[in-house]
């Protein structure tokens, strides 16, 4: 037969022991993150094409809710992007409760 060496489980406290340590130095991180300046979030934003796969809509439909207000919409160039919170605002504003 074979010897193996025993294998000792550590104690729970000795575990704690490790533990503490590492801890305390991811609270002193969280603290010192929480001190840096906020970065400005950039915006997302949707294409057409975005707009028709997440959404089933027609060219003529995303033509039609920019012509009547219904999508917001920031146009650079032959380029309309749409960002991604208002879209969410506005079905959130339709969203229907039964």
């Amino acid at each position: 037969m074979k010897n193996f060496d025993e294998i000792q489980i550590p104690s729970v406290r000795g575990i704690q022991l490790l533990l503490e340590p590492i801890v305390v130095k991811l609270q002193n991180l969280e603290i010192e993150l929480q001190k840096l300046p906020k970065k400005a979030q950039s915006s997302k934003y949707y294409r057409n094409n975005d707009l028709k796969q997440l959404f089933g809509l027609s060219n003529n439909t995303i033509i039609k809710y920019r012509e009547n207000g219904t999508l917001p919409f920031t146009r650079l160039g032959d380029v309309y992007l749409y960002e991604v919170d208002e879209i969410n605002k506005i079905l959130k504003l339709n969203e229907v409760k039964l």
